[in-house]
């Protein structure tokens, strides 16, 4: 199965580069980043169903980095949620849905963020309910690195140890890298496993570009009792295209023709060897 996820990481990337190419705007940085974490959530982990969007047993997934909503667009279309010929049409154009944010009147969004610093909170309120319900939902929710400027990710993540939330998963895509540049030059993380397990929760380093280690990842934030879990998905922005990775230029960048060209070029290489 990893195989075909590998793959399909690599149709994500293809489209939300369709997407910021057509539109003339996104950030292909953490889309690109993102992508495997994104693949490993939808086509195996997540209970969702895009016939019954609403269903109270569904599991619920919050894009905090909400910025990156490219590559959650093209999950959504491939797992039936969304209409991907009407989402590249009409992506950030006027009056569109689809907008440069999630946007929680579409099927499978379930909360405008990109206010960063939010998702993990209102995560935290979900799992909560979820708690107090007797539920057996599972809450996920996707931060990127540069949000953990945020206080509120630390006022929840207290919260969350509180109330022994382990129907939440949080995940870090830490790519070190936000639009001014190094995370670590604006606001350092340290040793980002000791950090959440100070704060109560069980950590697990991933490496977040590798299905099969983000996989197994929630596979042990599943049998984790008593605690939060998070992922701290090691990431490269701008992967799968190689004069994008690594690159803070293109956390909000739009590529000339020629480089559409060439990272589509490079992209379908990449997919058509796994």
């Amino acid at each position: 199965m990893s195989e075909n996820l590998k793959k399909t990481a690599y149709e994500l990337r293809s489209f939300a580069l369709d997407l910021v190419y057509g539109a003339k705007t996104g950030h292909i940085g953490g889309d690109f980043s993102e992508a495997e974490i994104i693949t490993a959530l939808y086509f195996s982990e997540l209970n969702v169903d895009p016939k019954d969007p609403e269903s109270p047993e569904r599991d619920y997934f919050i894009l905090s980095k909400g910025h990156s909503i490219e590559t959650l667009y093209a999950a959504l279309s491939k797992k039936g949620f969304l209409d991907g010929e009407d989402v590249q049409a009409r992506y950030s154009r006027f009056g569109s849905p689809y907008i440069g944010h999630p946007n929680n009147k579409l099927p499978g969004i379930e909360m405008n963020s990109g206010s960063l610093g939010h998702g993990l909170p209102v995560s935290i309120g979900i799992a909560k309910a979820l708690q107090m319900d007797g539920k057996t939902n599972r809450v996920y929710v996707l931060m990127g690195d540069g949000e953990l400027a945020e206080g509120s990710v630390w006022e929840g993540a207290m919260a969350a140890s509180h109330y022994k939330l382990d129907n939440l998963c949080a995940m870090v895509d830490r790519n070190r890298l936000q639009i001014s540049g190094s995370t670590e030059d604006v606001m350092h993380h340290d040793d980002l496993k000791a950090r959440f397990e100070a704060f109560g929760w069980h950590a697990i380093v991933v490496e977040g570009n590798n299905i099969d280690s983000i996989l197994a990842g929630f596979e042990e934030a599943r049998a984790t009792k008593g605690c939060p879990t998070v992922l701290i998905c090691e990431t490269t922005k701008g992967c799968g295209v190689s004069f994008m990775e690594n690159q803070a230029a293109w956390h909000h960048k739009v590529p000339s023709a020629e480089e559409y060209a060439k990272a589509k070029e490079e992209l379908a290489a990449k997919a058509a060897a796994l």
